[in-house]
């Protein structure tokens, strides 16, 4: 049974919004996977924010192209409902490691957390990750342990291990004693205990009523607000988001904007948003505790203050932790630039870039010796590989290169970054995965076998020995098992470690591929092209059998004569190529190689395309 806003407090959510008086600003963070956008939608649904007969498709929040396909949270989204005389503004956060900085810049937004865990999986490295930056905040956690109708659900033990995780972290005293619901968001149903009737989520609202504390803000102090988020609007242009730290924020009131530094410049307020349910709409006032959209000021970025101009006094900046990988972003010069995208140029590019830094806090973008090259650093390959997916729906073409780890020199030391992995595979394919795990200088901390026929494996491993690793451990447990990784720390170097142990087919001259010439070739490895595919001199063109490159005409015809022998003209059966996703060509390629990113296509290359040019170098 269903129970929604206009029943249950007999107003609809437009009527009631005017007797809300009091607020709670609360986060949901979890492990990828641990069912936070599947929560939100059935707060929403149960709070009669949609019609009893609306048609509203499943992770309502995920409203991202790339976020329905992949099936996660990429970027955090802000939501209201409202219950009893409380509004409730929800943010929920993406799960997944390379997102990091989604979640740390939400959470000075916000006055608690609400921290999601499988029944199943419990504890994930994500959920230490974000576990812990929400203690250091000083925030109180409501924990969840959804998904308790799974059937191998286990959620008093995921409980004990959660306890365990707080302890682990430091958790003081008030913050080890958290509340605790056991949920099924999918079914839309929270208990405080096992035994209770499994009716609605009523129980963890309760919660959230009880011990989430009210909005904070000093509404006497003068008017400031730390822009947590921005987005852009084509009516309106830049917009802001951000929780009103003191005062009262008004629509067509003059303001400065503040960065950091302490540079100002002094701007008008547009326009003024909150949330009802999903939907932003226009309202006149805000005061201090709420979070709120706003437009009108051009200059608007994530950390700057928007602030009274009679008080122009920046907040304490969002901090975020470094960025630990970098690649380098290129202007395309293969043969076949400029036939499939609109934006080819550097400034195109540089600036496209630029946007990005400006609006994704744990991204940097940095200009290189090289007026075609860039450089951007972000937090894992997944980040990147989203970038630059977005970037060639929008009509970009560029190349890029392997994405390295950003090396540190600490007190004389090189250090590197780390990463905590954690691993569910088959039994029957532990051994080679710890052999795998072995060559890429990872460390085994931790190793529980199952009862479902899967062993869990914990790693600290350097992040480098990460790079290229997904590929293989997907081919050696034939698609079934499970890699989770978070940064772990900085650590010493850890030495060499072994790269792609096969080398390319590399394409010894440009024109169209030809299915004799590749099946001429086919015994020496795997192709990534068909028959009928334009090549250039340079391109990759498939994997050899042996650790060195090979040079292969896949554009040479068979020569025409006079001369027939019985079978020699039958059809020429060709193997399917292997395709590859764009994460997996960015982890697949080596370091002397790039990969062509357009609209339309996806080519690897080496970086030296002519093939005497490459020999010269290689010499060298």
């Amino acid at each position: 049974m269903r129970w929604h806003a206009k029943s249950q407090w007999g107003k609809s959510p437009s009527n009631r919004r005017k007797h809300v008086n009091k607020i709670k600003n609360i986060a949901i963070i979890a492990h990828v996977d641990h069912g936070k956008t599947t929560l939100v939608d059935a707060m929403l649904r149960q709070t009669g924010v949609f019609r009893e007969n609306q048609q509203v498709a499943d992770r309502i929040m995920d409203s991202n192209d790339l976020e329905r396909e992949k099936g996660i949270t990429i970027f955090s989204k802000n939501a209201s409902v409202l219950y009893k005389n409380y509004r409730i503004n929800l943010v929920d956060t993406p799960g997944h490691a390379d997102f990091g900085g989604e979640v740390q810049r939400i959470l000075k937004m916000v006055d608690s957390v609400l921290l999601l865990v499988d029944a199943s999986e419990g504890p994930m490295p994500q959920t230490k990750y974000v576990l812990k930056k929400s203690l250091e905040l000083g925030l109180h956690p409501l924990v969840v342990v959804n998904k308790i109708d799974r059937p191998n659900a286990r959620p008093n033990e995921v409980s004990g291990e959660v306890f365990d995780l707080f302890c682990d972290l430091g958790a003081q005293e008030s913050q080890i004693d958290f509340p605790l619901v056991f949920a099924s968001a999918r079914d839309g149903y929270a208990v405080k205990e096992l035994e209770d009737e499994k009716k609605s989520l009523e129980p963890l609202f309760e919660a959230i009523l009880t011990h989430v504390p009210d909005a904070s803000g000093d509404r006497e102090h003068p008017f400031q607000l730390l822009v947590a988020a921005t987005s852009y609007d084509n009516y309106v242009g830049m917009i802001g988001t951000g929780k009103i730290h003191s005062g009262i924020m008004k629509a067509g009131m003059d303001v400065a904007c503040v960065a950091p530094g302490g540079e100002k410049i002094f701007e008008k307020i547009t326009q003024l948003y909150t949330y009802t349910g999903m939907k932003r709409i226009s309202i006149e006032e805000a005061r201090a505790g709420d979070i709120v959209s706003f437009a009108g000021v051009s200059n608007v970025e994530v950390g700057k203050t928007i602030a009274d101009k009679e008080y122009p006094h920046p907040l304490p900046t969002i901090e975020i932790d470094e960025p630990t990988i970098s690649m380098t972003f290129l202007v395309n010069n293969s043969p076949f630039s400029g036939r499939e995208g609109s934006f080819v140029t550097s400034r195109q590019l540089w600036e496209r870039l630029e946007k990005e830094g400006r609006g994704n806090v744990s991204m940097r973008v940095e200009r290189t010796a090289s007026p075609d090259a860039f450089t951007v650093k972000g937090r894992g390959e997944l980040q990147m590989a989203i970038l630059i997916e977005n970037m060639r729906r929008e009509g970009y073409e560029f190349q890029v290169s392997k994405p390295e780890v950003i090396i540190k020199e600490i007190d004389g030391i090189r250090m590197e970054p780390y990463e905590r992995a954690t691993i569910d595979v088959g039994d029957e394919y532990a051994g080679a995965v710890i052999e795998m795990m072995g060559m890429r200088k990872g460390e085994m901390v931790h190793m529980v076998q199952g009862k479902d026929g899967y062993t869990r494996l914990e790693y600290i491993i350097p992040a480098r020995g990460l790079i290229g690793f997904l590929n293989e451990f997907m081919t050696l447990s034939r698609g079934t098992g499970i890699l989770n990784h978070t940064f772990h720390s900085y650590d010493e170097w850890k030495g060499e470690i072994s790269r792609r142990s096969r080398g390319s087919l590399i394409a010894f001259e440009g024109g169209v591929s030809v299915a004799y010439a590749i099946d001429s070739f086919q015994d020496r490895g795997v192709f990534f092209i068909g028959a009928g595919v334009p090549v250039y001199e340079g391109m990759v063109v498939g994997e050899h059998n042996k650790d060195q490159g090979l040079m292969v005409n896949v554009c040479k015809t068979k020569k025409l004569t006079n001369v027939r022998a019985a079978g020699s003209d039958d059809a020429v059966k060709l193997s399917p190529p292997r395709d590859f996703s764009l994460e997996q060509a960015l982890e697949y390629i080596a370091d002397d190689e790039l990969l062509e990113v357009t609209p339309k296509s996806m080519r690897m290359r080496k970086k030296i395309l002519d093939k005497h040019d490459r020999k010269r170098s290689e010499k060298r």
